[in-house]
């Protein structure tokens, strides 16, 4: 793809981003978790944005597992045991702009799977 359709496809995902994040915000006890999906791998982070705190991360990269739905099931079961452990059961998905399928479906089900209302 030439430079100019990269662009265009970047600004379009910021501005899907923008309407999403104006009508979610986390709170210590429902925080919101926000994925990032790169090339390679998958990251996501649980946010408390009354406070402007992150209150736990998981990433791909870190756990050598890659950016496919199998990977991602794996990643979200990480991610899940992490919220456990800090007391989180419920939260608010946040897909960052992405489309809801594929690998971001995959990470939200399993996630749903393992315990966290979302």
């Amino acid at each position: 793809m030439t430079n100019k359709i990269l662009e265009l496809k970047k600004n379009l995902r910021i501005k899907r981003k923008m309407r999403i994040r104006d009508k979610l915000k986390g709170t210590t006890a429902r925080p919101r978790i926000s994925i990032f999906r790169s090339n390679k791998y998958l990251y996501a982070q649980a946010i408390d944005d009354v406070n402007g705190v992150t209150l736990a991360t998981v990433d791909g990269m870190k756990l050598k597992l890659g950016n496919n739905k199998d990977q991602a099931e794996q990643i979200a079961v990480v991610f899940a045991k992490t919220l456990k452990d800090k007391g989180i059961s419920s939260a608010i998905f946040d897909r960052n702009g992405y489309l809801f399928h594929g690998v971001v479906k995959a990470f939200a089900d399993s996630l749903r799977e393992n315990g966290i209302t979302l």
